[in-house]
């Protein structure tokens, strides 16, 4: 058994002034929070808004430095608030955002977009990076003609797509993935989460993914961690969690919220692609 990322007693302050002369109060967001998350495994965070959902995947993310307690990457201790990431650590560990909208440069063309981390990162010549990046686009279901075009010139699915695409140009271990399908549509979650999948499958990923939605936890995850206003209130594997959920916070929040047939989304999506490729081979 592999960990690629774990936490111990992590925590979060913020340190927030209410007025120019008042004395600033310290606000914990996250409050002492244990996890494991081991190789081509996926771990689901889930809470309501404002449970410290997101500050926590920053943290994983080595986005934001935790206030206090241990973050390993790989084996290896990691704090940004003491020591400068270093390229290797920093490859390691990529995040894709919410809104795919908003997450890509609109003056970028799509090639360009996924070439830059292998510019900033790497010394291969220009070649090799559009060689690889062009292989990424057909890895996340884009095509070669992609390569060329702008961000507003794709659907809010193909861009998630190519932001996943983007996250993966270092080949990282580990993904964050911070409410990834929550601005598409149904169908096209459905879509975006299968090739989550078949990415993990084929990759060995190890994916931390952060979501309010039940239904997606419960297609994806292997393991989930319930933070209730910024502690973890219960985990387990998704099903025991979702067969009996113990914690009243837990109980509370899975009844709270219904739940749709992702699978059977799934399964509509692959019979409509396999006849719409049936049709074509026609």
């Amino acid at each position: 058994m592999t960990i690629v990322v774990e936490g111990r007693a992590l925590t979060q302050d913020y340190h927030i002034r209410s007025g120019l002369f008042s004395k600033a109060s310290t606000v914990r967001a996250v409050k002492g929070v244990d996890f494991a998350v081991e190789r081509g495994k996926t771990l689901a965070i889930v809470g309501e808004s404002g449970s410290g959902k997101s500050t926590l995947a920053r943290i994983i993310a080595l986005i934001d430095p935790q206030s206090g307690g241990s973050l390993k990457v790989g084996g290896e201790e990691v704090d940004i608030a003491r020591r400068r990431l270093t390229p290797q650590m920093r490859s390691k560990v990529q995040m894709v955002f919410q809104n795919p909208y908003g997450s890509l440069n609109p003056r970028q063309k799509v090639g360009d977009v996924l070439m830059e981390p292998l510019a900033l990162n790497t010394s291969l010549p220009a070649d090799e990076r559009r060689a690889r990046a062009e292989a990424m686009l057909a890895k996340v279901g884009l095509m070669p003609e992609h390569f060329n075009r702008y961000p507003h010139m794709f659907s809010g699915g193909q861009r998630q797509r190519i932001a996943i695409a983007r996250a993966l140009m270092l080949n990282p271990a580990l993904l964050v993935l911070d409410e990834p399908v929550s601005a598409l549509d149904l169908s096209v979650q459905a879509q975006v989460l299968n090739l989550l999948a078949d990415l993990q499958e084929e990759f060995n990923l190890t994916y931390v993914f952060i979501s309010h939605d039940l239904s997606v936890v419960r297609y994806i995850a292997d393991d989930v961690l319930v933070l209730s206003k910024g502690e973890a209130v219960e985990q387990g594997t998704r099903e025991a969690l979702f067969a009996n959920p113990q914690h009243p916070y837990t109980r509370q929040l899975f009844a709270a919220t219904p739940v749709t047939d992702v699978a059977a989304i799934r399964a509509r999506v692959e019979r409509r692609k396999a006849a719409r490729l049936a049709r074509q081979n026609a």
